[in-house]
């Protein structure tokens, strides 16, 4: 059967420029029997696209048969396409040519219209087929995009579409339960993933749980918590469960929730009730889930912030006079504590985690040195050399800022009320302002002072064009962002916890997290330091739910040194770091026991604020006492070996 096909005309468009490499194997027609071609078109066809001898040769514009845009013979190496890639665009636009059979068996085609090859930049055929660079450049503005793998980054981007409001959804776990209100139980098998891996990073806490869990030191303990519902929370909850406590959580802040890992609590069992994105009235709806449970009656209170307590001391204060024991993590949180001690308010013994060590020095200080960094980084894409940056405060959450900035090569200026960690900031080379004094020039604004108003609508309205304004504190009083919601400013997404603030005159301001902690809301902080914390909290909560009656006043206690050791002591094989022991002669000679404690219960750490030292003075807090190891058979000095 013979076959008879006129030769299909390509018409090229003529480029303003010298073409770019690569783009002359686009303008080369195909020849076609009986149709003349010159010897550097007969080059140009490809030995692929030559039939074999006898083969019927078919044209490539035929209707029957597309060729493949996406085919590398055809692709264009900057995104256009090639001759084969034309004939498709001519056929998804509909001009292509039909294929006409006569009734002797001879296939023709008809005659078509004449098209221009379609270049990528043409957004006709880029829309249809996006090539992988315009796919890759897509999902850096698409937040959707991260739903594939539900890491730290993707909770930072909304890892949903779904706008339903998850206290409107009805939900179970595998297991039939619906005591639980996250944002999709779907995602928990993500969440699973990133607490194994927490897992790996939290070495005593592990080693806590591998040890205590046949005894069960906190059998019968049903504890309410209020914290950071991240992986490494999680890894603490599943500890306090192996130890035989029953738990319902809630979320301390309303941005920093990883929604994988609530789904991933949710489905083994927890009663969470947190999402990332809570409004105000959700926040305090999930602390009142937590808390108002028939039947139900919380022992033990784990706090970070102080709004669990505050919630179940003003509207359930018959549950809150049978409490047993308060573990605070946090300055705010601490502040209230010493608030309602010195006011007679306090029934129920508390501890403070926040002033012990191994708190302070790595949690507030390692984990923020680190955490300042990505934070900016995630949120704003900014180089930090040569940026001028206050940071308002210098305790240890100011210290590990500054010196995370000034590695940076970042201009850093301090401000303090304290004269002692003014003169740390002094002696570690910052120069120490008033805010009043740069705040037109500088380029950042970090607040970590635990305290409400620093930086003001007056400070707001003198700062300069795209300064960027973030805080690193708890509570989310320190920058008045009360005050900017009014008519005459506007407000601008421009990404998730990133907003501008436009004042009538075109001046905007960069505000991070609406003023709330900037490292847990906008990033992650390193899993190591965290467990330090985690650990202590623990023991806390096993010395507290173990302690014979009477031994603890209705009063604020600060741990002492053998738990901060202990702790720090669980820590150390992970860097294969080997401790010097004291001889007895030396042991002799410094007054102390070989097995320490090492430091007085009265040292806290090196910049210790006399808020501190002045509340102890003030409100007589007491220090936790140390009995005779194995006198309290589960109190936390079983687990505090020598």
């Amino acid at each position: 059967m013979s076959v008879q096909v006129a030769a299909p005309a390509v018409e090229l468009k003529e480029l303003s420029g010298p073409m770019e490499k690569g783009c002359e194997a686009t303008t080369v027609p195909h020849p076609s029997p009986g149709v003349p071609c010159s010897g550097t078109e007969r080059e140009a066809v490809t030995a692929a696209e030559r039939p074999p001898p006898g083969a019927v040769k078919v044209p490539q514009a035929s209707a029957m048969k597309r060729s493949d845009p996406h085919h590398p013979q055809h692709r264009h190496r900057d995104g256009g396409v090639g001759v084969g890639g034309a004939a498709a665009a001519a056929a998804d636009g509909g001009a292509a040519a039909e294929a006409l059979v006569s009734p002797d068996g001879t296939v023709s085609e008809a005659p078509r219209t004449v098209k221009k090859i379609q270049f990528a930049d043409q957004k006709q055929e880029f829309n249809k087929r996006p090539t992988k660079i315009g796919r890759r450049s897509l999902s850096r503005s698409i937040s959707q995009s991260s739903t594939d793998s539900y890491s730290s980054a993707a909770s930072y981007t909304d890892s949903s579409d779904d706008e339903t409001s998850p206290r409107d959804k009805q939900q179970k776990n595998s297991k039939g339960s619906s005591d639980f209100c996250v944002k999709n139980i779907k995602q928990a098998e993500f969440g699973r993933r990133e607490i194994e891996i927490a897992e790996q990073e939290m070495p005593a806490l592990m080693a806590l749980r591998k040890r205590a869990q046949g005894e069960k030191p906190l059998a019968g303990a049903k504890i309410v918590g209020c914290t950071h519902i991240t992986a490494q929370t999680a890894v603490l909850m599943e500890t306090l469960g192996a130890l035989g406590a029953q738990c319902r959580w809630a979320a301390c802040n309303i941005y920093s929730t990883l929604n994988e890992v609530a789904a991933a609590l949710a489905e083994s069992g927890f009663p969470v009730f947190a999402w990332k994105g809570e409004s105000e009235d959700d926040f305090w709806w999930c602390i009142d889930r937590c808390v108002n449970v028939e039947g139900w009656q919380p022992n033990m209170i784990l706090d970070d912030g102080g709004d669990l307590t505050h919630w179940i001391y003003k509207k359930y204060p018959n549950m809150f006079k049978k409490i047993k024991g308060i573990v605070e993590e946090s300055v705010t949180g601490v502040h209230r504590l010493y608030q309602l001690s010195k006011a007679g308010k306090l029934c129920v013994p508390a501890m403070n985690v926040n002033d012990s060590v191994t708190k302070q020095k790595f949690d507030n200080l390692y984990c923020c040195r680190e955490s300042i960094l990505d934070g900016l980084k995630r949120t704003t894409d900014m180089m930090f050399g040569g940026k001028q940056v206050v940071v308002c405060g210098y305790g240890e959450v100011g210290k590990g800022c500054c010196a995370a900035l000034k590695a940076m090569g970042s201009i850093v200026y301090v401000t303090e009320i304290d004269p002692i960690c003014a003169l740390q900031a002094c002696m570690d080379g910052f120069r120490l302002v008033k805010l009043n004094e740069v705040i037109r020039q500088v380029d950042i604004v970090i607040t970590c002072t635990g305290n409400k108003n620093v930086v003001t609508r007056e400070h707001l309205d003198r700062m300069k064009n795209s300064c960027i304004v973030c805080n690193m504190g708890h509570s989310n009083t320190e920058i008045d962002v009360a005050s900017l919601r009014t008519p005459e400013l506007t407000w601008e997404r421009v990404r998730s916890q990133v907003d501008h603030v436009i004042w009538p005159d075109g001046k905007r301001i960069v505000l991070l997290a609406e003023g709330r902690l900037l490292n847990l809301s906008c990033s992650t902080v390193p899993t190591f330091v965290l467990s330090i914390t985690a650990t202590t909290q623990a023991l806390a909560l096993i010395e507290l739910y173990n302690a014979p009656e009477g031994r603890y006043k209705q009063d604020v206690y600060l741990l002492p040194k053998k738990m901060d050791e202990y702790v720090a002591s669980l820590h150390l094989p992970t860097f294969d770091a080997h401790l010097t022991e004291l001889t007895d002669e030396q042991a002799k000679y410094l007054g102390l026991n070989k097995n320490g404690p090492f430091k007085p219960n009265y040292y806290r750490c090196s910049s210790c604020r006399p808020r501190n030292c002045g509340i102890v003075e003030r409100l007589g807090i007491k220090f936790l006492p140390l009995s005779p190891r194995g006198t309290e058979p589960k109190s936390f000095l079983n687990y505090c070996t020598g």
